[in-house]
Order: structure tokens, then C-alpha cells, then sequence
């Protein structure tokens, strides 16, 4: 049964149903199983030195692989209160880094707020960047703002050729990315010269695994460079999760099965040791507490016990706490592995 999730107006009841698709897996075992297998299980938390805030769904984009199902009609939105708890628990820990992500982070009014405030505290900033926001009227000056406060850029291209680019991200993204490359890059972004980071993120256009990183990134460097002239300094690979918009797309088109054997099949111990979650803390757009931005999306909080609200927020109980899990999360571990920073081994 394909699952209906764009307009939806639910989205609790929307991860409940996504859960339900996960957990009845035909030919998948159970992602703890797998765990305890390798000897990992129950995963607990290393530390935190990422502070990741999702301030919410607001997107200009809407992308067919999107994991939070944002858009230009999502109303949930970080508000002032929640976007000072964050700079408050910022401040009581040295956390070094703050990760803004959304939506296009960006059209909250609280953004620039936030970046002025961690730059202040010294935190290294990154703003994960659809690209296109940055050619918005409303964001005229939003490219120089992120140069002045040194501001690292993670921004999404999955192709280096506008017909894939435009068919996961919409009509005409492809051409506004570069446009917004290029500006970044006569700020300084992305040159060798220049202490401020542009990197990529690529995913698959489709239910396939990503190719090794340093591959594709060699790919889009020499591509970018000899068509457009563009500079940047890293490619992250990251897979496709089995969330939202792509399981919608993988339960349609009847590929899910199949998409979930090859990433369970592909599980490697090696990458599940080394997973985002064991050295990051997320925060949703209201001040709850998760382990990571996909549990986020499938409103699965820290473990019960733990403070599961910024405004309780403790470093100290948060920083050994045990990961919640579930069978999305051999999308992390499959292969090189998956996560915010790119592949893991």
C-alpha cells in the first residue's frame, strides 16, 4: 500500500505509519539483531560535539527524496523561545560545533540570530544549504552574511547534470545551484586560498547506494571545474533514507523490499561503530530531544529517562546516553556508511 505522505496534515500519525512499513521489513531482520550480531548492541553515545538544530520544515524547495518532507507550506517553524534554550544550552557546554539544518534552515527568522550568537561563543557554525535560498529576494544578502561570520556551507547537488538534478529537486534547480556556487565562490568559498568551507552533498537519484566518496567527488570536481568553473572543497556522500518522501517513492514504485534487502545486506560493522549518533545531539524545531535528524523525522525521541527537551538539556547524562534505533538505520551503516559529515569508514 503506497504510502501518502506530501500535504499531509498529520505528521505524527504519518510516522506511525512509516514505522509500521519499517518494522514489517519482508527479508530484513531486525536492525538490533544485527547490531548485537556484531557485538554493538545496545549502542550508547561517545560524547557530543554537534549541536544539530532543526528549526524547521519551511523549504522553498520540495525535493523528492526529502527526509523531513519540507516545503513552502510547512508551518512548523523554531520559534523565538526554542531558538534561545539552544543558544542558552550552547552556552553552558564547550559543544565546538552547531549544525543548523531544516527546511532551508535559512528563511527562519531566528537564523541569523542563532549563527551570530555561536559565532560569538567561538563554535564553529554549518549551515546545511539548499542553494537556491540563496538567490531568494528576501535572502539578497544572505551569501555575504554566511562569508562575514565564516560560516561552513554543506550545500545538496546530486548530479553534476541539470536533467537528474532537476528530476529529484525540481524544474530549473539545477541552474540556480550553479548561479548560487558561483557567488559563493567569488566570496571566497570553496578556493584553495580561503578559510571558507564550501562542501557538497551528493546522493543517489534513485534506490541505489552511493559510490565510494572519493570517486564521485574526483567526478564532480573535474565536471564542475571544466563546465562552470566552480570550486568547492569536499563531496559528502550520504544514502538515501528509507524516510518520508524516498519511502513513499520506494513503496510506489515497488522497490522498497528490494532497496531495504540491499542496504541490510550491505550492513558493515565497521561504519555502525562510528555512527553520527554516537557523538551528536539533534533538537526539533519545538525543543525535542533525539538521537539524530532521521529519528527526528519518525518522532522517535532520546530514551525515556533522559532529558528529552532542550530546556533540560544535560550534557553530562545526554553524553553516555544508549541510542534509540530502528530498522531505518541500516541506511548509516550500510557500506562506507552514512551520515552528516558524509561516508563513515
Amino acid at each position: 500500500m503506497p504510502l501518502t505522505l506530501l500535504g499531509r496534515q498529520n505528521p505524527l500519525a504519518s510516522s506511525d505509519e512509516q514505522l509500521k512499513v519499517l518494522m514489517d521489513t519482508v527479508g530484513c531482520p531486525p536492525f538490533e539483531r544485527r547490531l548485537d550480531q556484531a557485538g554493538l548492541f545496545p549502542l550508547h553515545a561517545t560524547g557530543i560535539t554537534i549541536l544539530q538544530i532543526n528549526v524547521g520544515k519551511l523549504c522553498n524547495q520540495t525535493c523528492r527524496h526529502c527526509h523531513v518532507d519540507a516545503g513552502p507550506d510547512r508551518t512548523e517553524i523554531m520559534s523565538d523561545e526554542i531558538a534561545d534554550l539552544c543558544l542558552a544550552a550552547l552556552a553552558k557546554t564547550d559543544i565546538p560545533t552547531i549544525d543548523i539544518t531544516g527546511g532551508a534552515p535559512e528563511l527562519n527568522p531566528n537564523f541569523r540570530r542563532l549563527v551570530e550568537r555561536a559565532r560569538a561563543l567561538g563554535r564553529h557554525v554549518i549551515d546545511r544549504c539548499n542553494l537556491s535560498v540563496l538567490l531568494l529576494p528576501s535572502q539578497a544578502d544572505l551569501a555575504e552574511f554566511l562569508a562575514a561570520h565564516h560560516v561552513e556551507i554543506i550545500a545538496s547537488l546530486p548530479a553534476y547534470r541539470a536533467s537528474q538534478t532537476d528530476a529529484q529537486r525540481g524544474e530549473g534547480i539545477f541552474e540556480k545551484s550553479i548561479e548560487a556556487l558561483t557567488r559563493l565562490n567569488r566570496l571566497g568559498y570553496g578556493r584553495p586560498e580561503s578559510d571558507l568551507a564550501l562542501n557538497l552533498v551528493y546522493n543517489p537519484v534513485g534506490a541505489f547506494l552511493p559510490p565510494k566518496q572519493e570517486a564521485i567527488e574526483a567526478q564532480f570536481r573535474k565536471e564542475l571545474r571544466t563546465r562552470y568553473g566552480i570550486e568547492f572543497n569536499r563531496l559528502f556522500t550520504i544514502t538515501n533514507m528509507p524516510i518520508s518522501r524516498f519511502l513513499e517513492f520506494l513503496t510506489e514504485n515497488g522497490n522498497y523490499n528490494a532497496y531495504m534487502e540491499r542496504l541490510a545486506s550491505a550492513f558493515n560493522p565497521a561504519s555502525a561503530a562510528g555512527v553520527m549518533c554516537r557523538s551528536m545531539i539533534s533538537v526539533g524545531w519545538d525543543g525535542t530531544l533525539y538521537d539524530c535528524d532521521f529519528n527526528q523525522m519518525l518522532t522517535l525521541p532520546v530514551k525515556e529517562r533522559m532529558p528529552r527537551h532542550i530546556r533540560d538539556f544535560d550534557p553530562t547524562r545526554l553524553s553516555t546516553r544508549r541510542i534509540v534505533m530502528g530498522n531505518h538505520c541500516y541506511g548509516c551503516t550500510a557500506g562506507a556508511g552514512s551520515s552528516c559529515g558524509g561516508s563513515v569508514t
